[in-house]
C-alpha cells in the first residue's frame, strides 16, 4: 500500500520478473529471477508466476473461454479435471464463456482476469491494483477470488494497491513511500476492523506519507 509514486509497481513487477531491480535480489520458489536469462525466465513467468494488471490485458479478438485456457494453451498443459470448470463456475463466467471481452462489464473482465491468472495454478500470482475502478460490489467479488486462492492452500497472492478496502483482504500489510517500507500490519481476521486499522496507520504516518 501506499500512495501514488510510493513504488508498489514498481515492486511488483520486479517480484514478478517483469522488471529487473538495479540492486539486490529476487527469488521465487528458490530461483533467483535476478541471474536468469530472458528464456528462463519465460519458462518461470509461464508456468510459476501470474500476472493481474488492473488494465485487465483481455485479449479482444478472443472470447472469455479462449483468454481464460490462453496460459494452458502456451504451457502446452492441461487444467486438473474439473479444475477450470469449478473456477468458471466460483467466478459467475459460466454463462460467459463464448462472450468477448468487450460484451461485460468491467468489473466482469477483472473476473475473467483474475480466472485465467488461477488456472495454471502459480506458486505466486502479482495483482496490480486488481479492484481499482470496480464499483464496491464487483471491487469484493474480485477480492474474494484471489483470497480464495490463499485460503485453499494454492499459493500466494502479492497485491499492490492504494485501498484499504482491498488491504483488508490480506494477511499482511505493507505501507510504502518512496520505495521504502514505513510500516508494516498484520491484518486481522475480520475485515471491517482492518479496513479501519489500514485508514488509522496511514493517517498516523501522515507525515512520513
Amino acid at each position: 500500500m501506499g500512495p501514488p509514486g510510493a513504488g508498489k509497481t514498481t515492486l511488483l513487477r520486479c517480484a514478478a520478473g517483469l522488471d529487473r531491480p538495479t540492486s539486490g535480489w529476487v527469488a521465487v520458489e528458490g530461483a533467483d529471477l535476478t541471474t536468469m536469462d530472458e528464456a528462463a525466465l519465460d519458462v518461470l513467468r509461464r508456468e510459476r508466476i501470474s500476472y493481474v494488471f488492473s488494465s485487465r490485458n483481455l485479449l479482444p479478438a478472443l472470447t472469455v473461454a479462449e483468454n481464460l485456457t490462453l496460459p494452458l494453451r502456451l504451457a502446452k498443459r492441461s487444467a486438473a479435471p474439473g479444475r477450470v470448470v469449478e473456477l468458471v463456475r466460483r467466478a459467475g463466467l459460466s454463462d460467459h464463456l463464448d462472450s468477448m471481452p468487450a460484451d461485460l462489464c468491467r468489473s466482469r473482465q477483472q473476473m475473467v482476469a483474475v480466472t485465467r491468472a488461477m488456472i495454471s495454478g502459480p506458486a505466486v500470482i502479482f495483482a496490480d491494483d486488481p479492484a481499482r475502478g470496480l464499483d464496491p460490489r464487483g471491487a469484493g467479488e474480485v477480492l474474494e477470488l484471489l483470497a480464495s486462492y490463499v485460503h485453499e492452500g494454492r499459493g500466494n497472492v502479492v497485491m499492490a494497491s492504494h485501498d484499504p478496502m482491498a488491504a483488508a483482504y490480506a494477511d499482511r500489510a505493507v505501507l510504502l513511500k518512496d520505495g521504502r517500507v514505513v510500516r508494516e500490519l498484520t491484518l486481522a481476521e475480520d475485515k471491517a476492523v482492518m479496513e479501519r486499522a489500514v485508514h488509522l496507520a496511514v493517517w498516523e504516518a501522515r507525515d512520513p506519507f
